[in-house]
């Protein structure tokens, strides 16, 4: 006996959302149902017989009471070496100009995480380059780094630059005796840029630096831009996560995940939730906003053989860092940067907020002794400087005592050298972009902090590299 044919009618339709009738079976969350051009998504249940279905493509030819069927799959995307090099959509299909791209495999976007039991691994530092974020907040291998700030702080920049300075640094993988390398075989490291709900110019700029950087042949890029609709912004950055899945557990190389921006996603999750009627939050967010994190970001992590190395651009609303679906992302991170539009507005580039920006890995065991005192020398020194802004707002400098005028003017010192000139920005800025080894870093803080340079200028620490100019 034939197996019935599982069918649903279109009942309603709003915008990209499009709600079906569906009787004596239950379709499964990414199950994809179709009618010629018209494909959905199975999305969310309303009721026992009426769910809620994505609309992926065909909407100019949806009408109520059209019948849809499903295709026994899931939403999948194809995945390969082949995807190297190219621009796709959540659909696979290319969007660099360069013509179709033909896969042998494809994955599906939605999967059901397994809690796995890993044997413990060493922990590792993975230097940007960077002094404000290798010193301050720095990146694990097969961790996750968070960039946050609002509007035009330099958060696309800043993604762009550790993108560049890893990738030119570490583009092998160094072999050791255990599983994870005998399998890696000196693989390439490879990214996977999920671009959601960004400008279609910055996706542009982009792949122009990989291209002149001659590393856009170990990217794989995906986009949702933001003049897409919530669905495929929303589908985007699960694609992202399975093409960085695939590179890890087929191919198994390490897979350095980069996404601009995570924020976009939430607000895509809530823009489909409106469409779908359902009660928000009490800050008008989905309440599904918190599982949904949960979905995306534990399958960011390492596998058996290789890892998976996040490093995310959030958008801050209103430069409200308690922001609902800002503080959602948190739990989920290693290292934290926080950019500050008070800090841009002074001229200092990277515009980091210091003292908002922390990892976990602030343990003398994992970073070293050095590092670790002159972390926290240089936070104490920067939180008393705070303290004293209002006093010398008032009064000025020169009316402190001699030791907190010391100690100001170390502070500034301190900030002052946690600027840089960035690569990917050279031909604007007309400055050189200069990377600093994270030992080279905590050398020259610890001869800030210990008074070797009280005597320089401030001016003479701005926007250099390492401070003896190598």
């Amino acid at each position: 006996m034939a197996l019935e044919k599982k069918v649903g009618k279109i009942i309603s339709i709003l915008g990209q959302i499009v709600m079906v009738h569906i009787t004596k079976h239950f379709p499964s969350f990414g199950e994809v149902y179709q009618n010629g051009e018209v494909k959905l998504v199975c999305y969310l249940s309303k009721s026992p017989d009426n769910y809620y279905f994505i609309v992926l493509s065909g909407e100019k030819k949806i009408h109520r009471g059209m019948t849809v069927s499903s295709t026994g799959k899931t939403l999948s995307i194809p995945v390969g070496n082949e995807l190297l090099g190219r621009v796709i959509n959540v659909f696979g299909t290319a969007q660099d100009g360069l013509g179709d791209i033909k896969t042998k495999e494809s994955m599906e976007v939605f999967k059901n995480e397994q809690f796995e039991i890993t044997k413990d691994q060493k922990v590792e530092i993975w230097e940007t380059g960077i002094k404000v974020v290798d010193f301050f907040a720095p990146l694990v291998k097969g961790g996750k780094l968070g960039l946050f700030g609002g509007a035009g702080v330099g958060k696309t920049v800043l993604l762009t630059e550790i993108m560049h300075n890893i990738f030119m640094d570490n583009s092998k993988i160094k072999e050791n005796n255990d599983l994870r390398s005998q399998k890696s075989k000196l693989n390439e490291n490879i990214a996977v840029f999920a671009g959601v709900g960004e400008r279609t110019r910055e996706g542009r700029e982009l792949i122009d630096e990989l291209s002149d950087k001659k590393v856009l042949d170990k990217t794989a890029l995906v986009y949702g831009s933001m003049g897409d609709n919530a669905g495929t912004r929303f589908l985007t950055a699960f694609a992202g996560v399975t093409i960085a899945e695939y590179f890890r557990d087929i191919k198994s190389s390490n897979v350095l995940f980069f996404i601009d921006n995570v924020f976009r996603f939430a607000q895509a999750g809530s823009e489909l939730s409106t469409l779908t009627d359902t009660i928000p939050s009490e800050e008008g967010y989905q309440p599904t906003l918190t599982s949904e994190m949960s979905q995306f970001h534990e399958r960011l992590k390492s596998g058996k053989t290789a890892d998976i190395c996040a490093i995310e651009a959030i958008y801050v609303p209103s430069d409200d860092l308690l922001n609902t679906a800002v503080n959602s992302i948190h739990p989920y991170l290693d290292s934290v940067v926080t950019l500050s539009r008070d800090v841009y507005q002074e001229g200092r580039f990277p515009a980091v907020d210091i003292m908002a920006s922390s990892s976990s890995l602030f343990d003398p065991d994992i970073i070293g002794e050095h590092h670790y005192n002159a972390v926290i020398q240089a936070q104490r020194i920067i939180k008393k400087s705070e303290e004293l802004e209002r006093m010398v707002a008032l009064v000025g400098e020169s009316e402190l005592s001699p030791e907190n005028q010391t100690l100001y003017r170390r502070s500034n010192l301190i900030k002052a050298y946690m600027t840089q000139p960035f690569e990917v920005v050279s031909s604007q800025t007309g400055k050189v972009g200069k990377k600093v080894k994270l030992k080279t870093t905590v050398a020259d803080m610890e001869d800030i902090i210990s008074g070797k340079h009280d005597s320089k200028k401030v001016e003479d620490l701005l926007y250099i590299g390492a401070i003896d100019g190598k």
